[in-house]
């Protein structure tokens, strides 16, 4: 699959307003092509955006149908001036999954796990939230929205590539969970030098055209900090809310404090802080020590009004069982660490369904 096959593809799709091949035509703008992955934009005139959604629709098809493309976006721009005599109106056509909120129609709600900066163990929380979200008996959905540094394929032990349809990508399955990740559909050691755009295509393509099915629950792995990926999430499905996790040390809680104020200004709600790291315990004399200093999430999220959802130690068992692919919450359910991540989820499970109050006491590892 290379550049030139897909300029060959989209030459053959007709413009019904010219009569002419999309290249001839010149609306196609630009092609990026890697990996598999293909983003190509159209650019028309702005008069004839709304009437192009068919042709922008058989572009991608097209280009899905090359052999090594597993997955093909196609977008409109519409900055062109218009010509002098209007084309032909094309027939409408409905609006294709990938549109607005109605990106994943089958997830009743999309929660992100998101934090200001990297090394929190964010992906952990995410992870072993999402296996103790599907022990309560949901339909649960992992989503690792983090391009640059994918990391779901080592926490769930599995390198397997995702079955591929057509267009349709069919998640992994693993823990219970239905799982996507830029990291199944690329070779491991493979680096994602791609600038935002390709980024935000990418994402839109693993949820607009993988098979998610009916989820009760999608639990998005969101990258660090506040950049294009939060902000395509937060534009393009509905999110029910987010959970923002810190370490207990003060610059990790300026970061957590930016993440906060950034969902904040683009209205999505702040379901509460999961303070990780608390504190270190050795596993032979049970000495503890605040190495990250202790508190400081559950004070920051008094501080932001929102939920402190609990604390989590440093735990060795946490760290080894996430690098083998078995996460706490399943490998060891009897686990104090596991326990607190099932109360975690209940607590947020409970906000979604609008509930006043925890049913249970705050979780914290003391």
């Amino acid at each position: 699959m290379t550049e030139h096959a897909v300029r060959q593809a989209l030459a053959l799709v007709k413009d019904p307003g010219t009569g002419k091949g999309l290249i001839d035509a010149g609306f196609v703008e630009s092609v990026l092509a890697r990996d598999g992955l293909v983003q190509v934009t159209l650019a028309v005139p702005r008069e004839r955006a709304r009437d192009m959604e068919p042709v922008r629709a058989a572009a991608e098809a097209a280009v899905a149908a090359l052999p090594g493309v597993l997955s093909a976006t196609v977008v409109l721009t519409a900055h062109k001036p218009a010509p002098a005599e209007p084309p032909r109106k094309a027939a409408p056509a409905p609006s294709p999954a990938g549109q607005g909120a109605m990106l994943m129609p089958g997830v009743k709600h999309i929660i992100a796990i998101a934090s200001g900066k990297g090394g929190v163990g964010k992906s952990t929380t995410a992870v072993n939230l999402a296996v103790a979200f599907a022990a309560q008996g949901l339909r649960v959905g992992l989503l690792d929205a983090d391009i640059y540094g994918p990391s779901l394929p080592q926490m769930l032990g599995t390198q397997e590539k995702p079955r591929v349809s057509g267009s349709r990508i069919h998640p992994i399955e693993r823990w219970g969970l239905k799982a996507m990740s830029i990291g199944f559909l690329v070779e491991q050691e493979t680096p994602m030098v791609w600038r935002g755009p390709m980024v935000m295509g990418a994402l839109e393509q693993m949820m607009g055209q993988v098979e998610w099915g009916d989820l009760d629950l999608l639990v998005v792995d969101m990258p660090p900090g506040t950049g294009d990926a939060q902000l395509t999430m937060s534009q393009r499905v509905p999110l029910a809310g987010v959970v923002i996790v810190s370490t207990p040390q003060d610059v990790a809680l300026i970061d957590a404090r930016r993440g906060v104020r950034m969902f904040e200004k683009v209205n999505v709600p702040v379901l509460g802080l999961i303070e990780n790291m608390s504190f270190y315990c050795c596993p032979n004399c049970g000495h503890r020590e605040n190495i990250f200093g202790h508190g400081g999430a559950e004070k920051e999220a008094e501080r932001l009004g929102a939920e402190f959802l609990g604390a989590l130690p440093l735990r060795l068992a946490i760290r080894e069982l996430a690098d083998a692919g078995t996460p706490i919450v399943a490998a060891k359910p009897e686990s104090e660490e596991a326990g607190i991540y099932r109360g975690i989820a209940a607590r947020v499970w409970g906000k979604l369904h609008g509930e006043a109050k925890p049913r249970g006491p705050s979780i914290s590892f003391e």
